[in-house]
């Protein structure tokens, strides 16, 4: 194998080695943590914020952000809610789902309005949203959880597939969809042409207000989509769900390469990054690390990864 290839393969697989390195270390390193259980725990746990990492991947691509992510999860999963409390009908149970998409695809429409027609930069615009979304959040709920404990409702996070998982089911399956969408489609075409250069996608007649409103509404429909499934594993909604996600979410996709100049990332990289992210927290909790210093493992695997993104553009440039 040559020198030139073997570059090629650690730069497009880099982190699914690190991936792999990291299980195995652990692995060593706990008694019990190789196992098909620990695994699809993970997978489980990471379903959640990989499911608004997803979003948040395509927004990073048109060189965007979303900080609102966590703060409409909170939102979603306390109207959800309040949809099914006291009742148990399956009725119900769509029409909360059916609410959370529709409210988080709302928001996430405001924040592309914003952004696309209203010139805000991505930053300010979502960072707005993520306050008025936590506010009201709290106060929808008066600051206080709501029952969700309906059969119907919270069937999706209880049931098991040939032991899977239901929320991991739905998870690959969006994984799936959002990657088709992005690497197969003229849809997914633009977002990469408008994170290449913007003027040069309106030049070749790609209508790029549109582009980015239809991203922004997506990341938004998936983040109401996990509020809603939040809500269903936890049976309750709570104002204070999502609290940090956002960063969960940058992170995953940055740890994945997707690129924060935009024009480049995949769907699959960010499972990974979001995989990494998950095998480390079950990790560290595993060993008794204490939070704080979690929270600062994680930040330093966020630099990290940032940094490589930087290096390899500078790379690029020379």
């Amino acid at each position: 194998m040559s020198h030139a290839t073997l570059k090629k393969i650690i730069n497009a697989y880099g982190m699914v080695f690190i991936l792999i390195g990291l299980f195995l270390a652990l692995s060593l390193s706990i008694d019990g943590f190789f196992s098909a259980r620990t695994v699809w725990s993970i997978i489980e746990q990471v379903s959640m914020f990989g499911i608004i990492a997803i979003g948040v991947t395509f927004a990073i691509i048109t060189t965007g952000i979303d900080l609102s992510s966590g703060s409409v999860v909170a939102l979603t999963a306390v109207v959800s809610a309040s949809v099914v409390t006291g009742g148990d009908s399956v009725s119900a149970a769509i029409l909360a789902f059916a609410i959370s998409l529709a409210l988080g695809a709302l928001l996430g429409a405001i924040n592309g309005t914003l952004t696309a027609v209203g010139a805000i930069p991505p930053f300010i615009a979502t960072l707005g949203m993520m306050i008025i979304a936590r506010g009201a959040a709290q106060l929808y709920s008066d600051g206080c959880p709501i029952d969700a404990s309906s059969e119907a409702f919270t069937w999706i996070a209880d049931v098991n597939v040939f032991g899977l998982p239901g929320l991991v089911i739905l998870y690959i399956l969006i994984v799936i969809g959002s990657h088709i969408l992005l690497s197969r489609s003229t849809f997914g075409r633009h977002v990469y042409a408008v994170g290449g250069n913007l003027n040069a996608a309106k030049i070749c007649g790609i209508n790029t207000t549109k582009t980015l409103i239809w991203v922004y509404t997506l990341a938004g429909a998936l983040s109401g989509l996990a509020g809603a499934l939040l809500a269903a594993r936890t049976y309750a909604g709570n104002p204070s769900y999502g609290l940090a996600w956002e960063l969960d979410a940058i992170a995953a996709a940055v740890i994945g390469g997707v690129s924060l100049s935009g024009g480049f990332g995949s769907i699959p990289m960010c499972v990974i990054g979001a995989l990494i992210i998950g095998t480390t927290n079950k990790g560290l909790n595993m060993l008794g690390v204490d939070p704080y210093w979690q929270q600062i493992v994680k930040g330093l695997i966020i630099v990290f990864a940032v940094l490589l993104d930087t290096l390899k553009r500078r790379k690029k440039a020379s």
